[in-house]
């Protein structure tokens, strides 16, 4: 999974979603001129005229991609902003709609398609005021600066003013989502009673520090002897004066919120689709997250018969261990039995690398063009690992000289079983968010809306197919390791169950945990943790499996038409190296490659 997680709350603002619904990650890529032709013209300019729009609205991502006056900045999340960029999407569609598609060549016809699809989403989100939601269990504007200062380098005096100048605009960030959270409040769009509690564990967490020993100070442990010490010292004495005379008092008046206003309209409902217009909401937002037109009813249906399939293949290798008992039993086995825990931290992230650099070890045979980005192995920060998911993948910037996050959750050592870490570590790193995410940050030739795209069913359907490629490539060396793949996978598919049955069927928190607990190897610590986010981000998880079943058709689709001329290596570039796209899109494009592979002689 993808840190929301990266910079979901700031790049909410261009996808007219709210922060704790924008999309768990987000690429950053280098500016690239893509040569044009006369045809192609009005095109390549509607392009460039958005992707400039896009950065100002994302003062975040821009400050990654190398915009140094955005460094400063924070997203403007309220709701007259959101207004003007309605009126400012409208005119972009209407350009956009004047463009014949037959008079684009292949490469135009998928540009025009693909920003047809986005702006067509960003409005819709719009239309919803999304913007009410804003904040989930473990996402949303109170965490972001937190984040931030993990990944923010202070090289120089100037890094380390726009740091504090960028610390200084946090009480209005603060001011404005409040401001919107409380419109939902107005209107009944508020998360469930669970969220708010969690929400408001998290605000009690950031207040305790001093000043002195906050989190956002992290920076500033990064400044080199550039700068001279009594400068450092200086610069540190004014941040640590912004967080106490600025963002203190947001911080306390974002509590006060939740507990004054906002926890007495939480009521211990769950689904969105309970809400004013909370059932079209929940089906776009399937939409959205599948890339596809199907139903809430569909996806349903076919969650189901995916955790038949798997609970089969679970059994054939529970079998294949020697274990004689039940499934339940087996169960009970992987979660109690110490040979599949550590009992240290460090021993947990030495784990975690060792398995990573296995799979290095084998990507050559598998992908023909590899990132140059290089990752980390990283525990997750411990002031949101308590009710962090296991693990995620936060995405690098070349261009700041950050590589790539593989964030290890080394809380409650007892909850987090060896045998499952193999595919997170697949899933997370490599050939998961880390490969496909920093080869789409490096792809020449390709617009950046399309590097950056916000396409949840291929960036974590790809991660789940990275999974069960992790078996061709040896990654799995037990039956409790295979095993522990099944029981990811299911995971997976337990998601579209109890996310369309808490949102579109009504469950209770009882109802969406049954699948999990009866058939995942999932310890007690990470269901809870992954259905209070199911329940505070309705959607998101649809996109995994949707994305991966996709996947893995279309290789089995080129397998069949290729035969002895399928080769892999070509298969994961056709896939990866036009940067993450809708399903339907991808489909073309695998087709297309199919077709040119069996042309050549």
């Amino acid at each position: 999974m993808l840190r929301g997680t990266i910079l979901a709350a700031a790049l909410a603002a261009t996808l007219g979603l709210s922060g704790a619904q924008a999309r768990e990650g987000a690429t950053t890529s280098v500016a690239v001129t893509v040569p044009t032709s006369p045809a192609l013209a009005p095109l390549d300019a509607l392009v460039a005229d958005y992707e400039a729009w896009n950065l100002a609205q994302s003062p975040i991502s821009a400050g990654q991609n190398g915009d140094r006056a955005a460094l400063s900045k924070l997203p403007d999340v309220s709701l007259a902003a959101d207004m003007a960029r309605k009126k400012d999407l409208q005119a972009f569609q209407a350009r956009l709609n004047a463009i014949p598609a037959a008079s684009l060549d292949a490469e135009g016809q998928l540009n025009r398609a693909f920003l047809a699809r986005i702006i067509g989403d960003q409005l819709t989100g719009l239309s919803f005021d999304a913007g009410r939601f804003a904040f989930t269990s473990d996402d949303g504007f109170h965490l972001l600066a937190p984040y931030l200062a993990t990944v923010t380098p202070l090289n120089s005096v100037a890094d380390a003013e726009a740091w504090i100048d960028r610390l200084e605009a946090l009480p209005k960030y603060y001011d404005d989502n409040i401001a919107n959270a409380r419109r939902g409040v107005k209107t009944g769009w508020v998360q469930p009673l669970m969220i708010t509690k969690i929400t408001i564990g998290q605000a009690q967490t950031a207040l305790r520090p001093a000043p002195g020993d906050d989190p956002l100070l992290a920076p500033f442990a990064t400044m080199g002897a550039a700068i001279p010490a009594d400068r450092q010292a200086a610069l540190k004495a004014r941040a640590i004066a912004v967080i106490r005379d600025q963002i203190r008092p947001a911080q306390q008046r974002f509590l006060t919120f939740l507990n004054t206003e906002y926890l007495p309209k939480s009521k211990p409902a769950l689904g969105v689709g309970g809400l004013p217009g909370g059932k079209p909401y929940y089906a776009f937002l399937a939409r959205r997250f599948t890339t596809t037109s199907l139903t809430p009813d569909e996806i349903h249906a076919l969650g189901q018969r995916e955790v038949a399939r798997i609970r089969a293949e679970m059994d054939a290798v529970r079998t294949q261990s020697g274990f004689k008992g039940t499934h339940a039993e087996f169960l009970a086995f992987l979660r109690g039995d110490p040979r599949f825990y550590v009992t240290t931290r460090e021993a947990l992230l030495e784990k975690a690398s060792t398995i990573a650099k296995r799979i290095d070890d084998q990507l050559p045979r598998f992908f023909g063009r590899l990132p140059r980005l290089p990752y980390g192995v990283r525990p997750v920060p411990a002031e949101i690992e308590k009710g962090y998911t296991s693990a995620r993948y936060f995405p690098g910037s070349a261009s700041q000289g950050v590589a790539g996050g593989y964030m290890v959750n080394t809380y409650a050592l007892d909850q987090r079983g060896l045998y499952e870490l193999p595919a997170l570590t697949l899933h997370e790193a490599v050939p998961g968010h880390h490969l496909q995410i920093a080869l789409a940050q490096e792809l020449q030739g390709v617009p950046a809306f399309r590097r950056d795209a916000d396409m949840t069913a291929f960036v974590e359907g790809w991660a789940l197919y990275a999974e069960s490629l992790g078996t061709e490539m040896g990654i799995y060396r037990t039956p409790y390791e295979t095993f522990g793949r099944l029981s990811m996978e299911m995971w997976r598919a337990c998601r579209l169950v109890s996310d369309t049955g808490i949102h579109w069927l009504g469950w209770s928190l009882d109802e969406a945990r049954e699948c999990f607990t009866d058939n995942t190897a999932l310890s007690s610590l990470n269901i809870e943790n992954e259905l209070a986010r199911y329940v505070g981000w309705p959607g998101q998880a649809l996109g995994y499996k949707v994305g991966e079943l996709k996947i893995k058709d279309l290789r089995k689709r080129a397998e069949t038409a290729l035969g002895d001329r399928f080769d892999i290596r070509r298969f994961h570039d056709a896939v990866l190296l036009a940067g993450p796209l809708p399903m339907d899109l991808l489909e073309a494009r695998v087709d297309a490659w199919i077709a040119a592979e069996k042309a050549k002689a």
